[in-house]
């Protein structure tokens, strides 16, 4: 079921378009903020360093792409990597049922960045008014609500509060890949879409390795090749929901849906090759 929900959502995306907009409102007003406070509060100990991580990669690849190439959506694509639908079933399969917990660290931090910083990327009003903006967005009031509720020191996980928590987590992948189909509808991919794709993958697999040996040294971690593999992942379906949201426009369509083809193309490779092996000989210089 985790494999078949997205492209469920996405095939009704692509046949019914009637909802785009109050699945791209629900999405970015409750589902995502639901899901941050859960996670924020419930978080397990010793998986902030993996949050950190995936935060501050995130915005290192914005920083990079934005400079090289002067686009923030596509910088945002390039940085806001879909680690919940297709991230997470195939770093299963890759690295076995043990990572769940650190994916969902990375999964966190990487959440953070992109629907915050997602209204920067998709807004051209002048930077004071984005951070009033971020400020006030969902996700940034739903890290203040998990602060204020972990200060409490309220622990309880009553089963409506996990039952709540499993339909937003349902509804997140739903909404973003239904907005996804939708906008896809009307959008045209060409050949030269895939090889541009495969270009923007380049850097950021360099970016990654870069990072992941500096890590090894500064954090000495069992998940080297799992924070490796999250430089392999496509551009977050989300992303359209939110540009959708903020912007009413779908330009990110063709960016997501050209990336999920190069991306697949490069996981399939980093499995074969066991790329978290060789980044850990490189990283611990051979």
């Amino acid at each position: 079921m985790t494999l078949l929900l997205p492209f469920i959502a996405f095939l009704t995306g692509w046949c019914w378009q009637g909802a785009k907009k109050i699945n791209a409102l629900l999405l970015a007003r409750i589902f995502i903020p639901v899901v941050i406070v859960y996670n924020m509060v419930y978080y397990q100990a010793g998986s902030l360093s993996l949050m950190l991580f995936s935060f501050c990669s995130a915005v290192l690849v914005y920083a990079v792409f934005c400079f090289l190439f002067k686009d923030k959506l596509k910088a945002l694509c390039a940085s806001y990597v879909n680690i919940g639908w297709l991230g997470f079933p195939f770093a299963l399969l890759i690295f076995g049922q043990g990572i769940s917990s650190a994916m969902i660290s990375l999964y966190i931090g990487g959440s953070l960045f992109g629907n915050v910083w997602a209204i920067r990327a998709v807004t051209q009003t002048q930077l004071k008014n984005v951070l009033k903006k971020v400020v006030h967005s969902p996700p940034v009031i739903a890290l203040g609500v998990a602060l204020i509720i972990r200060l409490m020191g309220i622990q309880a996980k009553p089963s409506w509060v996990v039952d709540g928590y499993e339909v937003a987590k349902f509804a997140m992948v739903f909404a973003g890949m239904y907005v996804l189909g939708a906008w896809l509808k009307h959008t045209k991919i060409t050949w030269q879409d895939i090889q541009q794709s495969a270009w923007l993958m380049l850097p950021k697999l360099l970016i990654g390795l870069v990072v992941c040996t500096i890590a090894t040294h500064l954090m000495p971690t069992p998940y080297l090749g799992l924070m490796y593999f999250l430089f392999c992942l496509p551009p977050a379906a989300n992303i359209v929901a939110l540009e959708t949201h903020y912007k009413g426009t779908g330009v990110s369509a063709r960016y997501i849906a050209a990336g999920t083809v190069v991306s697949l193309v490069v996981i399939l490779l980093f499995w074969w090759l066991n790329f978290g092996g060789i980044v850990a000989m490189l990283a611990h210089g051979g």
